[in-house]
């Protein structure tokens, strides 16, 4: 078959291949149907099939974030399409590369409210980084190009393309990518050198210094993450990650101090509100960073090193912004800091680290144990030293346990850890923990759940039966939406409205349903042995955690507040909400 004879579908599964797309994650409709003919005849291109359109963006960012590739979705169109925007939208917040292909009805037919109709280019627009509706054929290679120059390049997020039937029947030419160049999008990848001096020069002035780095650095490359552990070493500087940085740099390092932000560590959130020079390297000063915006870092003179232009002075004015891949950037720093024989003030460093420490001392994430029920930190902290050896990713849902998570793995490097930060999805963690396994089919993959958030996207337990992906759950399991059940507590005078879910399944009985291994474990004493068992098996398995109910996660800086007034554990708590400024969001 010549290329002028290709029909749109064909010409669209050789652009994938042409981009080195190994797999897709996808769910048939009749929009779509002549791609999953296409895909029948060809085995080039895996297809797995999923249960939930949501959970198939869910994979692809999965596949794509442990991967530094871009991930690709196939849904049909109208509630196909409407049932991945959860999953785009969570894929812009946190900057994850996805095209997603969506079947539309024929040309002739959009706008008459034909069946499975939806403006998705409309309704995606704002949970998209781009989006494309091809009505001629002759537009379908480029468009599928151009979306990977889109989704792939700058700050990365996800592409839609909306594709109807009749232009993926049509006969179409084939473009390849190599002749593709996007006409527009060109983001800056080197950093201003004139400014990148400058920071230098600031640098080497501090007293009070901390590097803080966000999801950016990851999404730069495992390059960016070395040059940013090369250089903060040189410099002898603390640095502290927010949740979607977490791996950027080696957690054992004794210049990190953990997490910053709403459940970030002591050390990390004094460090960030007394220093007088912070360096923000790939982050955007998060609300849940930032806590109180006019008592954020008010002695502190800050640099923003990012490649999203507008992310600049958008949340937090900066006093000096370089925009260009953080890669590219660290790398020109490392060499004006070496050329210029940078060395801070040492007196005045010392005495910094001497302050540092002292807010270590208070061992924030300390919590008590006993002998008859299982503390969710001590659970994960049990699963992390029973991993760490071991080649593990981990994925999270979100809540209570996600922040636990964030507080006791520690991850030495980058692509290691999935998590929903920015849109903090309940059911993001076990589709994406699928597509983690399918990327990386010999490694241990494991979900740390909540019981209310696994229920979100249970449905895949049958994905991961017929594909054979020995996926872990490993589920904190309170009975309460944990982190609703906390802030009722702490801000509504314990009045627990619906946040407690008393019609939970057997967990055990739901695994074995799916042909699943399931597992239950309510004491501490067989805490470890049971955690053995579940890595030791080579099969799905989903392990029930029965951990306290009453645990709340600290520290915690109520919304509102600034850094510097955290809850450290419950004495705190006590204290009235006016105390410490908290309000609702």
């Amino acid at each position: 078959m010549s290329e002028t004879q290709l029909t749109g579908a064909d010409v669209i599964l050789k652009a994938l291949a042409d981009q080195g797309v190994e797999v897709i994650f996808g769910y048939p409709g009749g929009a779509v149907l002549p791609l999953y003919d296409a895909l029948f005849k060809q085995n080039r291109i895996r297809h797995i099939l999923v249960r939930h359109e949501q959970a198939a963006v869910h994979m692809a960012e999965g596949y794509a974030r442990s991967t530094g590739k871009v991930g690709v979705v196939l849904v049909t169109s109208g509630p196909g399409a409407t049932n991945a925007v959860t999953g785009l939208t969570d894929a812009l917040m946190d900057s994850v590369p996805v095209v997603c292909l969506t079947g539309q009805v024929p040309t002739f037919l959009i706008g008459n409210d034909a069946f499975q109709e939806a403006d998705t280019t409309g309704i995606t627009r704002q949970c998209t980084k781009h989006n494309y509706l091809v009505k001629e054929p002759e537009a379908l290679a480029r468009t599928i190009h151009e979306a990977f120059i889109v989704a792939a390049n700058g700050r990365p997020g996800p592409v839609v393309i909306d594709l109807p039937k009749d232009v993926l029947m049509a006969k179409a030419p084939y473009v390849p990518a190599s002749r593709v160049k996007h006409r527009s999008y060109k983001p800056q990848i080197k950093g201003n050198l004139q400014a990148i001096e400058q920071a230098v020069e600031m640098m080497g002035k501090a007293e009070r210094p901390v590097f803080y780095v966000g999801g950016g650095v990851v999404n730069s490359g495992p390059n960016a993450c070395q040059l940013l552990t090369s250089f903060v070493r040189t410099t002898g500087f603390p640095i502290t990650s927010t949740l979607m940085g977490l791996g950027a740099y080696p957690a054992s390092d004794q210049q990190f101090l953990g997490m910053v932000g709403m459940h970030g560590t002591y050390e990390s959130n004094m460090t960030m509100h007394d220093c007088d020079l912070m360096i923000c390297v790939g982050a955007r000063f998060d609300d849940r960073v930032t806590g109180k915006l006019d008592a954020f870092a008010p002695h502190s003179r800050k640099i923003h090193i990012d490649i999203d232009p507008s992310s600049i002075n958008k949340n937090v004015a900066v006093d000096l912004a370089i925009v260009g891949d953080v890669a590219h950037v660290l790398e020109d720093m490392t060499r004006v800091w070496k050329a210029r024989q940078m060395r801070p003030p040492q007196k005045a460093l010392a005495k910094w680290w001497g302050t540092i420490d002292g807010w270590r001392g208070r061992n924030c994430l300390a919590y008590r144990t006993t002998d008859t029920i299982i503390k969710p930190q001590q659970a994960i902290q049990r699963l992390y030293e029973h991993t760490k050896d071991r080649d593990t990713y981990i994925t999270t849902e979100v809540g209570q346990h996600q922040m636990w998570a964030a507080q006791f793995y520690k991850f030495e490097q980058p692509n290691r850890w999935m998590t929903s930060g920015g849109l903090g999805t309940m059911g993001y963690g076990f589709p994406s923990a699928l597509g983690v396994q399918v990327a990386h089919p010999d490694s241990l993959v494991i979900d740390i759940a909540g019981e209310a958030s696994f229920l979100m996207n249970l449905q895949e337990l049958g994905t991961a039966a017929q594909y054979n992906l020995p996926v872990k759950i490993f589920i904190l399991n309170n009975q309460y939406m944990g982190m609703v059940r906390q802030w009722q507590e702490l801000l509504h005078g314990s009045r627990y409205s619906e946040s407690y879910s008393d019609a939970l399944p057997d967990f055990t009985k739901l695994a074995d349903a799916f042909g699943w291994v399931g597992m239950v474990v309510d004491k501490p004493a067989d805490l470890d042995d049971a955690i053995r068992e579940m890595i030791a098996v080579d099969r799905p398995v989903l392990m029930d955690v029965h951990v306290d109910q009453s645990e709340n996660c600290y520290p915690m800086i109520p919304s509102g507040a600034p850094h510097n007034e955290m809850l450290l554990g419950p004495e705190d708590a006590g204290t009235s909400v006016s105390d410490h400024g908290m309000v609702l969001v």
